[in-house]
């Protein structure tokens, strides 16, 4: 007896089944090996640099997931004036208490450079439980809902800080720290870009849904952490690093306990105006956010107002990325110098000639310094920063411009609504900026650095 044949539509079938199958997987599959291939160009792949870059996709996705589930209840969802009430409350609970916290967070990871991984899986981790916390809450927008936000933000610097000290010891060959940390920021712009659309659509379903989304993210995030290479937790030859300047007796450079606990004037000028211009971006987020509802640009309604600025601040931001990667580690003492005072001229026009275009424009110029000034600060540590104190010194001086985030952001949620008093007192906080570093950048410019220029 003869076996019968598989029917003759059998095979064309199955033929095209794996077609609509792959038609299908090949966007997404596609789309997978395009990021792995941009992450891990140049070196970057084998150097365990493209696994940060994409841990900090992860990272700025979940955050940007819960900026819009806690910017909904908090902000968009009642009046001015009982939203600026929220928002002082959430500054109180939140912002207070992580002005106390964020000056530990420096020492305590210097004090356990072994566990690095661990520790950014466990700012993951723990943003994604409390991001469930916060889900109970973010509809009715109850006091509970904020200590489970200040953890948010503590595991959030806490990341943040670890990942600066890491991206040393991840330097593919022939690569500047300027250059690695452009990757890793835009990558992170990117991500929060694309993760702000989602988190409208999952706002819509229900406000409990952004917060899952971004426990889903931070999940990942965390096993993720877990993939960068073992290097990242050797702390060979580190010493702990201090924010101060070298000393100068009868004109010659006096090093205090052999060298390695000082930095250059260099870096601390350059973290006096990064601070100023962090300053700014606090304090444009608060003020502007409660002014464009008030009183929207050119008639536009308030949500479009502000999608303008924030649009504007984003490319602003992107730009100077993408700048700061071209310039490389050239002239980081000019850089910033020109960036401040760009930024304070555009202020100063903001404040004499209030309006929607200036607003924007002042938006955009601010992310661009931010972006460029926080570049050539990272090159100036490169530079001037011994290897052995160099992650100490990144995660001292994150914390300290966090820090100056949250002064700016008090005092613009503190601000009477007036545009143009807004726009001066912005003026007012970079010319102090200006005043504390342009001076010593230009002349430390000018003097050159006793240490060899890193490529």
């Amino acid at each position: 007896m003869v076996a019968e044949k598989p029917s003759d539509g059998s095979g064309p079938l199955r033929r095209a089944g794996r077609a609509v199958g792959r038609a299908l997987h090949m966007p997404f599959t596609g789309t997978a090996k395009g990021i792995r291939r941009a992450t891990h160009a140049h070196g970057a792949g084998e150097s365990g640099l493209g696994k940060l870059i994409e841990l900090h996709a992860v990272n700025g996705a979940g955050d940007m997931m819960i900026t819009v589930a806690l910017a909904s209840t908090v902000f968009f969802s009642v009046p001015t004036d009982e939203a600026r009430g929220r928002v002082a409350l959430y500054l109180a609970v939140t912002m207070a208490p992580f002005t106390l916290l964020a000056p530990v967070i420096g020492p305590l990871f210097d004090r356990i450079p072994h566990g690095r991984r661990a520790a950014m899986a466990g700012a993951m981790l723990a943003r994604a439980m409390l991001a469930v916390a916060m889900s109970g809450a973010v509809a009715t927008g109850d006091l509970e809902l904020y200590p489970a936000a200040l953890g948010v933000l503590v595991s959030s610097k806490a990341y943040g800080v670890v990942r600066s000290a890491v991206v040393p010891r991840l330097l593919p060959p022939n690569f500047s720290l300027v250059k690695a940390n452009s990757r890793v920021t835009l990558a992170g712009l990117l991500a929060t870009g694309l993760a702000a659309p989602v988190g409208a659509g999952l706002q819509a379903i229900g406000p409990q849904w952004p917060l899952y989304g971004a426990s889903a993210l931070f999940t990942v995030g965390g096993f993720l952490a877990f993939t960068l290479p073992h290097k990242v937790d050797s702390a060979k030859g580190e010493r702990k690093a201090m924010l101060l300047e070298h000393g100068l007796e009868h004109g010659h450079l006096q090093h205090r306990k052999p060298g390695l606990r000082t930095v250059g004037p260099s870096v601390l000028h350059g973290l006096q105006a990064n601070a100023a211009l962090r300053c700014l971006s606090g304090f444009l987020i608060f003020f502007l956010a409660f002014l464009l509802r008030e009183d929207p640009l050119g008639g536009q309604s308030a949500a479009v107002s502000l999608g303008i600025v924030a649009v504007a601040a984003g490319v602003g931001n992107a730009l100077g990325t993408a700048v700061g990667a071209w310039l490389k580690s050239r002239g980081p003492e000019k850089i910033i110098a020109t960036v401040l005072g760009l930024t304070l001229c555009v202020a100063i026009g903001a404040a004499v000639l209030f309006g929607g275009l200036m607003v924007a424009v002042l938006g955009a110029t601010a992310g661009l310094a931010q972006a460029l000034a926080k570049l050539s600060l990272d090159a100036l540590i490169q530079r001037d920063v011994p290897e052995q104190v160099r992650t100490s010194a990144f995660a001292r001086s994150e914390t300290l411009l966090q820090m100056a985030w949250v002064a700016g952001g008090a005092i613009g949620i503190a601000l009477p609504l007036n545009g143009s008093l807004g726009m001066a007192v912005a003026a007012g906080l970079l010319a102090t900026g200006a005043a504390l570093s342009v001076r010593g950048l230009l002349h430390a410019a000018r003097r050159g650095t006793p240490h060899p220029r890193v490529a």
